[in-house]
């Protein structure tokens, strides 16, 4: 997607002119981390800038380019980012220095020296024509870090690859939430954990794929009535899909094909049907990891049979679990309670990580940042369900999918 244009362009090129419309944009990313795009309002921007609002639409002639301009920017710069990874010699060696760029760039935003860029979840809430102008980008740019791995295009090993590229920038995104936790002077070590993760994977030499099949009361789908639970589903799909902004009232009630009359008749709005997603997402991964945890066998099987359940899930995407990135854009108040559960779902799986290091079935890895990995692997299973359904079967899918984190992105 090109550049907005401003309404003069006389001034187009002018070094004064970037430096401003660069100032709107570092406001307008610090208001979507934030916020997210529900927040963004030309009001907020230009009381960052000290401009006025006319002065901001002299850029930027709708809100909407405004976002997409932000957004783009971030796509750019991780673009920019997988380029000088490319040169790299090796699969390993491109992937550490894409870790290294990505750690040095939170690094600066995080003392002041780099403005923030926006972060990417919010994009599905665009419009459609951006969404997809957005969308071409961010694909070229996920094709270049595929052909990090070494594997001819057509080869049959080219679904693994792919699989290995999801994971890895699903999680450098999330690593953006829980690396608050750390001092930036420890930001090496952050590396060399995640590296050695991404380079042998969680489970031991010796390790076999194959989960056990959990026997968990899930949720009931087999009727067609319309009821709350129904809502639930339908706003979970529609917010993985839309993200938090675009999934309307209007339009979850499409999805059922009722009235937003009938919306309001099971919930109050569309924060605390979130809400309620959430809690109902959370209480499916905790009945998951502890039905795992009640397995015979070492905590490899039991952590590797609660993967595979969830990510089954997530692939049959008529129920899936809401993801975690959807609630970047809840109002601050509300999200901080909602992420410390999710921690306390990474600290769930770092538990039995500590396990199986212990009786020497999961690999001494550093268990909290594997667990962050692992929770964002899976969360992000839903966007790659398309990719499942054109494996051979579902344990298939469920296998390659679960491959990069379980034995590494370089081997198997």
């Amino acid at each position: 997607m090109s550049a907005p244009d401003p309404q003069d362009s006389g001034t187009e090129t002018s070094d004064r002119f970037r430096a401003k419309r660069d100032r709107i944009l570092d406001a307008a990313a610090q208001i979507i981390n934030e916020k997210g795009l529900r927040g963004l309002t030309f009001v907020s921007v230009a009381e960052l800038v000290e401009m006025n609002t006319t002065s901001i639409t002299y850029y930027f002639k709708r809100k909407e380019l405004l976002a997409a301009a932000t957004l783009e920017r971030s796509i750019e710069d991780m673009l920019d980012a997988v380029t000088r990874s490319a040169r790299e010699a090796t699969p390993e060696a491109r992937v550490s220095r894409l870790v290294r760029i990505v750690l040095d760039n939170i690094a600066e935003e995080r003392t002041g020296t780099r403005p923030a860029r926006a972060r990417l979840s919010d994009m599905r809430a665009l419009n459609e024509e951006l969404r997809d102008e957005l969308g071409v980008q961010y694909m070229n740019m996920f094709r270049q870090v595929v052909d990090f791995f070494d594997v001819p295009r057509g080869d049959k090993g080219r679904e693994i690859a792919w699989a290995r590229t999801h994971v890895l920038l699903d999680t450098l995104h999330w690593c953006r939430i829980w690396i608050s936790k750390y001092s930036v002077g420890d930001y090496d070590r952050v590396h060399a954990r995640l590296m050695e993760l991404y380079r042998y994977g969680y489970a031991t030499d010796d390790a076999q794929w194959a989960p056990a099949t959990l026997d968990v009361q899930d949720i009931d789908d087999s009727t067609d009535e319309i009821n709350r639970e129904t809502y639930l589903r339908a706003a979970t799909v529609t917010i993985n899909e839309r993200g938090y902004r675009g999934a309307s009232v209007e339009r979850i009630a499409a999805f059922l094909n009722v009235s937003k009359g009938s919306f309001y008749h099971h919930l109050d709005g569309k924060d605390d049907l979130v809400l309620d997603c959430f809690d109902r997402s959370y209480g499916r991964v905790s009945r998951v990891q502890r039905a795992a945890m009640a397995l015979p066998g070492t905590w490899w099987d039991r952590l590797s049979a609660a993967t595979a359940t969830l990510t089954e899930v997530q692939f049959d995407s008529r129920v899936p679990l809401l993801r975690i990135t959807a609630l970047t854009a809840l109002p601050r108040e509300m999200r901080g309670p909602i992420l410390r559960r999710s921690d306390r779902m990474a600290q769930r799986f770092a538990g039995m990580m500590i396990d199986g290091i212990t009786e020497g079935s999961i690999r001494p890895i550093d268990p909290l940042i594997a667990s962050q990995c692992l929770v964002s692997s899976l969360n992000s299973a839903f966007d790659f369900r398309r990719w499942a359904e054109h494996r051979s079967d579902p344990e298939t899918a469920i296998r390659l999918y679960s491959q990069p984190l379980a034995f590494g992105l370089f081997g198997r």
